[in-house]
């Protein structure tokens, strides 16, 4: 009887001994004084030239999961229009109250403006982080700029 999970004691062995290995090789081997092409990037031997691009809006990401609840529904869907006859007024209820629930939670969605794209609408009269002694400079922190010289103002601006 404890024969047949033999393989797979033998299966689990193996997985920890390839574990431990991994770990004391990584200790042994590592490299001790990274340098700062070692500390770089790689991506297929390409030396980065630029900046890493500016990350998704969650906006975008909103959208994403929309798109994904609609796939959920139609895995639901398929199975249920194949089964359709076997379950009768029971299995249609129960796909009514399923898409009922989608849909709300679609509603719900636009109605928060998941599906609005470009800048964020503010009003002054609800909005709490409005304040005239709030500037550009006392709002933003600009961040490796210690070295460098201050921007000079436009000839226009000064007069």
């Amino acid at each position: 009887m404890l024969g047949q999970y033999l393989p797979l004691l033998a299966l689990f062995v193996v997985a920890a001994a390839f574990a431990a290995g991994s770990f004391l090789a990584s200790g042994l081997f590592a490299p001790r004084d990274p340098s700062a092409a070692k500390r770089a990037p790689y991506e297929c031997g390409i030396v980065p030239t630029r900046e890493t691009p500016e990350r998704f809006p969650v906006r975008f990401f909103l959208v994403a999961m929309i798109f994904i609840v609609f796939d959920i529904e139609i895995i639901f869907f398929y199975p249920w229009a194949v089964a359709q006859g076997g379950l009768g007024i029971f299995g249609l209820v129960l796909i009514m109250v399923f898409s009922l629930a989608v849909f709300e939670s679609f509603v719900y969605l636009i109605g928060n403006g998941a599906l609005e794209w470009g800048p964020l609408k503010h009003s002054a009269a609800t909005s709490e982080m409005t304040s005239p002694e709030r500037t550009l400079e006392s709002t933003i922190r600009r961040v490796g700029l210690e070295d460098r010289d201050p921007p000079v103002a436009d000839a226009n601006e000064a007069a």
